[in-house]
């Protein structure tokens, strides 16, 4: 619970993965890359329930040992590649309802997302009561401004590749952009379910640092992840 607030927990972990195999349950710094987010949001203290939803039974048992709960293994029309995230919590939402489990809010923590931190979380629920928020998502700066990327054509003939007016600025004086970064999903919790998205007018940003942003799709994000733990663990 945080300020009154019930909060479900919710960690997707799909076995099947194109990018890097069986990246839910890899090692990544000496433990499954799962156990990262679980230990990381049962450390923060806001959770009523932390549910994992999987279709891989080494990943339920894992998850269990780390303390998560896992009260279903997830229907596989809904363990595709096609299977749309939202629709993953709608059904573990139904089934915390037609179990008794209400809550006044849930935040999805992707695996995908390791270096995400206690603050974080905190952070996350803090904005969602400053502003009187319906929901908060996690986004970062862009690491490529996107002033400076475009199409190309068949030819690769780059002619107005770059607008005009963008040619000749500076770096620093292009406005800031972000990026989503995959690491939170904070949304109340009856305007999750009925309108099956995390964004409208009540939306806000709750803004990480590009550090804590890596989210995990491919061999090099791995490495990547490996090396932020590993020097972080050092610096402490």
């Amino acid at each position: 619970m945080y300020q009154g607030k019930t909060i479900l927990g919710f960690i997707p972990a799909r076995a099947g993965s194109k990018g890097v195999p069986g990246k839910n349950i890899r090692p990544l710094a000496g433990k499954p890359l799962i156990v990262h987010t679980i230990e990381t949001a049962r450390a923060s203290g806001v959770f009523d329930f932390l549910l994992v939803s999987t279709d891989g039974e080494e990943i339920a048992r894992i998850a269990r040992e780390a303390g998560a709960e896992v009260p279903f293994m997830r229907p596989a029309e809904l363990a595709t590649d096609a299977a749309r995230g939202i629709d993953v919590l709608s059904h573990a939402m139904a089934w915390c309802e037609e179990h008794g489990r209400l809550y006044d809010w849930v935040m999805v923590l992707q695996p995908t997302s390791p270096l995400r931190s206690v603050d974080d979380i905190l952070g996350a629920c803090r904005l969602m009561l400053e502003r009187n928020a319906l929901a908060v998502v996690s986004v970062c700066q862009v690491d490529h401004h996107p002033w400076w990327c475009n199409t190309l054509p068949e030819d690769l003939n780059m002619e107005n590749f770059i607008r005009p007016e963008v040619v000749n600025m500076n770096r620093q004086e292009l406005p800031v952009f972000y990026r989503l970064n995959g690491a939170i999903y904070l949304g109340e919790w009856n305007f999750i379910k009925n309108e099956k998205s995390w964004y409208g007018a009540s939306t806000f940003a709750y803004i990480m640092p590009k550090e804590r942003s890596v989210d995990i799709d491919s061999e090099i994000d791995f490495s990547l992840a490996e090396i932020k733990i590993k020097t972080s663990c050092k610096n402490t």
